[in-house]
């Protein structure tokens, strides 16, 4: 048994940390799990890890390996940190622990982050998956089209080029990550004359990674053929991986697989343990007992995997399916029509079509009665947007810039029935076959047409006909269907068509993930799920799957709480009386009543503290209402306003807002500036959420969430609203206190935070009794006397 102290990586444990380390260790032994609420600053991060490695270095357990999973990326950093950190602090004769961060395609490919080759982010995996198809061809070909001379055929073009004083006689090489290649920026081609006849691209790294590999018939594995030695590296990030790899000459994202079944803390995302296309290629082999496994950010798990397991497919996805089908059965129907394909030849695809559906189960019958379904459910789609926007918005068609996103619920959402679509079908005379079998059909097509063009693309056909099938087996209860309206713009399509405003998808909605995400967690030996707002505990247990592992598979679940432990004196936390921020109360944005006048007031007196202050509203409508109020009512402070929009903007904005002065940030809670971004240090000496962010409850989805709550866990408003409202209010107001240090004042601005009343929500706040419940009038008395002490108590 080792000492986890020997792993911890600084000098002193903190006691919630003690505590959290063996409850997480002594639970896991038993192929447990513990649940960790712990306010900022507990250590979570170090109390996963350093449990977690403990398990994987004691002999006398199962454990290989620590498998973290978090939503945000600048937690995913923390855990990298927090691994460093370990590895400088181990006994001199221990090794490091090795770890590894998973990203995708996009983040590590040479090619696509140097954007050269044609590559960018939206072609990157169907590109890098024909490169790698291309590259097996040739090598599968035998003669001099080994892996070895591939790779050196490349590097060879940069001798040549230097050679022949091109350039000033300097190679061209493509660097990324700091390390030159031994290749140039273009992709090398196979020559003409070679065993595959035209000229053939490839992937110069895909073809080192492929000699690297050991033979078929040895008893190595695909380890080998990562280009450095887990057992010295440590942690690797995704730069550092690059770096290694490509300096190797080898394809960063095959070394990244290669390597994430050997190493000690595997890194990545929810994606990584729950989506079935990332498990089913990728890191399936991490999903078993011998994986312990840490959720950070848990509070975000049930969403984020309901997003993971519903599905859905869009109207233009169904017309490429279409397409695709039309394809594969036109050689087979020209060839018994005695017609000629265009150009005048006679086709030359009709034997691999035949060849294909002789392999298969799949008959030419299917392929043409499946075209037919689909092209009739693209018009069935068409009928049903049609009639909906001629309901709710007359004349629509000379307006369509003036169209908002929108829902159309194929069933009651408040009802379990069969759904409108399903209804249709049958009476279409389309049966269970036509749905079942088009998933099959699917796969056929994707696979005649990647033979047929030599490219190993993604095709729409498979996604059709997984999501046709997935539509016809799940039932109506946990589970909700509907046609989903994008707002986007497309000039191609004509003036008139809804097609020219909107992106239009049939959407099979997951209401209920709890069983997806308890069988998950299930195949793990064990884990912790932690984050600082999962309160009520027994909510989180039941909706995450938890409690059907203790009670069915009996598995211990250990809850642990641990609170702010940073000097009480320095923060100051209001729970104010204000009338309820609800939409029948405040009316819409900019609309002028006494509850509007009373929460400006409020929220103008908090924003003028001293420093940095964030403005939390129920929505970016509401945000925007809330900036142009205080743009009215604040001098002396600059207001910014946050917008949904990009990742790149919101970076900006977030810089401007820590840099010089005290200004003023208002935003949605629903945005990426309330979670998992640091605030600490002089960041922010305030924030204040205005009402409880309970989402839209008139949406179809929200009512149909609600009511598959009802019968799963008895009460749908709190499990499925209130709870994850309240903790995305404690999440925004938790950015205030990130250290001892830290000095600021919280507020939540809504009387169901300060009374006892049917509705309210002060029950989910666990540090309630910090919170004072003050009246409207009062306010400014508290915030000025704890400004005022502070001040006395620095002189």
């Amino acid at each position: 048994m080792t000492d986890w102290r020997s792993i911890f990586g600084h000098a002193q444990p903190y006691e919630p940390q003690v505590d959290g380390i063996e409850t997480a260790i002594e639970a896991a032994r038993d192929g447990g799990y513990t649940v960790v609420e712990g306010a900022c600053g507990t250590g979570k991060t170090m109390i996963a890890l350093t449990a977690g490695i403990d398990l994987v270095r004691d002999p006398d357990t199962d454990y290989e390996r620590v498998f973290v999973l978090t939503s945000v990326k600048q937690q995913l950093r923390q855990f990298e940190e927090d691994l460093e950190t370990i590895n400088e602090n181990l006994p001199d004769d221990w090794c490091p622990v090795s770890g590894l961060t998973l990203v995708g395609k996009a983040d590590v490919c040479p090619y696509n982050r140097e954007k050269t080759a044609g590559f960018d982010d939206g072609n990157v995996y169907d590109r890098c998956e024909t490169l790698r198809d291309r590259t097996r061809d040739l090598v599968g070909e035998g003669g001099d089209t080994t892996a070895q001379n591939l790779a050196a055929r490349a590097r060879s073009q940069q001798i040549g080029l230097a050679d022949s004083g091109s350039q000033g006689g300097t190679a061209n090489y493509l660097e990324t990550a700091g390390e030159p290649t031994p290749y140039p920026p273009d992709l090398p081609e196979y020559g003409e004359g070679g065993p595959v006849g035209a000229e053939t691209e490839y992937c110069p790294f895909y073809a080192q990674y492929l000699e690297d590999l050991p033979e078929e018939d040895s008893e190595g594995d695909a380890a080998e053929a990562v280009p450095y030695d887990f057992t010295t590296a440590g942690m690797i990030t995704p730069e550092d991986l690059v770096a290694r790899s490509v300096k190797h000459g080898t394809c960063p994202h095959s070394v990244m697989g290669a390597a994430l079944g050997h190493v000690e803390v595997v890194i990545g995302n929810y994606y990584h343990a729950f989506d079935p296309t990332t498990t089913g290629s990728f890191t399936g082999a991490l999903l078993d007992d011998s994986t312990f496994v840490v959720c950070d950010e848990a509070h975000m798990l049930e969403p984020r995997v309901r997003d993971l397991v519903s599905d859905g497919v869009a109207d233009a996805t169904l017309r490429d399916a279409e397409t695709e089908l039309s394809r594969v059965i036109q050689p087979i129907k020209f060839e018994r029509e005695g017609r000629t394909a265009e150009g005048g030849s006679k086709t030359a695809d009709a034997d691999l079509v035949r060849g294909e559906l002789n392999d298969s189960d799949v008959t030419y019958d299917e392929l043409n009665r499946t075209l037919e379904f689909i092209r009739d459910l693209r018009a069935e789609l068409d009928r049903r947007v049609t009639a909906h926007l001629d309901r709710k918005h007359r004349g629509w068609q000379s307006n369509l810039t003036d169209l908002e996103d929108d829902e159309i619920p194929l069933r009651d959402p408040g009802e379990p029935a069969e759904d409108e679509l399903s209804a249709w079908a049958r009476e279409a005379g389309y049966g269970d076959a036509d749905w079942v079998r088009a998933e099959a059909v699917g796969a056929v097509v994707a696979r005649i047409l990647n033979e047929a063009e030599d490219e190993d693309r993604t095709r729409a056909a498979p996604a059709v006909g997984r999501v046709l099938g997935e539509w016809y087996r799940r039932d109506h209860t946990d589970y909700f269907r509907e046609i989903e309206l994008e707002r986007t713009w497309n000039e191609t399509e004509p003036a008139d068509s809804w097609r020219r405003a909107y992106t239009a998808r049939i959407a099979l909605h997951n209401c209920v993930p709890s069983d997806a995400i308890g069988d998950r967690l299930a195949k793990f030996g064990g884990g912790i799920l932690m984050s600082a707002t999962l309160e009520p505990m027994d909510a989180f247990t039941e909706v995450t799957g938890l409690q059907y592992i203790e009670r069915e598979e009996d598995r211990p679940v250990v809850e642990r709480r641990y609170g702010l432990h940073f000097p009480a004196e320095n923060r100051e936390s209001f729970a104010v009386a204000a009338p309820k921020f609800t939409y029948d109360n405040r009316g819409r944005a900019g609309e002028e009543n006494p509850t509007r006048r009373q929460y400006a007031d409020a929220v103008a007196k908090i924003a003028r503290v001293p420093g940095n202050v964030l403005v939390g509203m129920p929505s970016y409508a509401e945000a925007e209402w809330a900036a142009g109020v205080l743009e009215d009512r604040v001098d002396g402070k600059p207001i910014l306003l946050d917008a949904s929009t990009d990742d790149e903007a919101t970076e900006s904005l977030k810089s401007e807002f820590f840099a010089g002065e005290g200004k003023v940030l208002v935003t949605s809670l629903r945005g990426t500036l309330t979670e998992g971004v640091d605030y600490s240090g002089d960041r922010l000496a305030a924030a204040v959420v205005c009402g409880v962010p309970i989402v839209n409850t008139s949406s179809p989805r929200t009512e149909a969430v609600r009511r598959a709550y009802d019968d799963a866990f008895g009460d749908g408003f709190t499990y499925a609203l209130t709870i994850p409202a309240v903790r995305k209010a404690r999440q925004a107001i938790g950015r205030v206190i990130r250290s001892p240090e830290d000095v600021g004042v919280r507020v939540l601005l809504d009387e169901r935070y300060a009374r006892d009343s049917w509705d309210s929500v002060r029950e989910f706040l666990p540090e309630n009794s910090e919170f004072q419940p003050v009246s409207l009038d009062m306010l400014d008395v508290g915030l000025e006397r704890f400004w005022s002490r502070l001040e006395s108590d620095s002189s």
